[in-house]
């Protein structure tokens, strides 16, 4: 199993005042599976995802990601686990908008003992690998359409080629037929074999994934095979 996840609790202290934004979540994820965590703002979805990507650790219970206990680890080393393990794909795009597209996608690279030439290689198979036009490799990211930007950050979460890609509100700042051409990108990297959790407040997005998990009120509600997949 890539992912298991045994009685998660979250809890939030802040002076005298203790939020529980988990309540005891369990649920595990195969290898290549495509899941959607969908929940109102304040289900405990955004808790789940940092806990997920390691940005965070659990109050109580246990995240096993590849068979590495990454609730037991210090910040450096769930630093390590992020850069080699996970992908991700958020909402905002977070690319440089003076940078040409390639160069957004060699950034996670950069630190890495790789040459130029190797950087430049991988990012261009990230990109193709993405579905992006080969004729936008060397345009800035500031000149692309939103579709276009997401596609990129796409491949920036691949060149590392990690265990995971974790998609935050990916189609948050896209219209609708855009939204529709990201998520089917990643049905097309599912299709590869790619594992994929993806969050969301929007049923529409998550009925992309083969499975949904509902989270409300810091516990799962539903975790349900996507009947399009059964």
């Amino acid at each position: 199993m890539m992912i298991d996840c045994k009685n998660l609790r979250k809890v939030y202290v802040n002076g005298d005042v203790e939020t529980v934004a988990l309540k005891g979540v369990s649920f595990g994820v195969e290898k290549g599976d495509f899941v959607s965590i969908i929940g109102p703002s304040g289900s405990g979805k955004s808790t789940l995802m940092h806990i997920l990507g390691a940005l965070d650790v659990p109050t109580e219970g246990e995240y096993f990601l590849d068979g590495a206990e990454v609730s037991k680890l210090n910040d450096d080393q769930l630093s390590d686990l992020r850069r080699s393990k996970i992908g991700f794909v958020f909402q905002a795009f977070n690319l440089l908008p003076r940078a040409t597209v390639l160069r957004n996608v060699m950034l996670p690279l950069l630190f890495t003992e790789t040459t130029q030439e190797e950087r430049e290689a991988r990012a261009r198979e990230a990109l193709k690998y993405a579905g992006m036009e080969e004729s936008k490799f060397h345009n800035l990211s500031n000149q692309l359409s939103g579709g276009q930007m997401q596609r990129v950050a796409i491949a920036r979460s691949l060149i590392n080629n990690p265990a995971i890609l974790l998609a935050d509100e990916p189609t948050g700042n896209l219209d609708t037929r855009t939204s529709e051409v990201v998520m089917e990108a990643f049905q097309q990297l599912h299709k590869k074999g790619h594992t994929i959790i993806l969050i969301t407040h929007e049923m529409e997005v998550a009925q992309y994934a083969r499975r949904i998990i509902s989270v409300r009120d810091g516990l799962i509600e539903k975790d349900v095979i996507n009947k399009k997949y059964a």
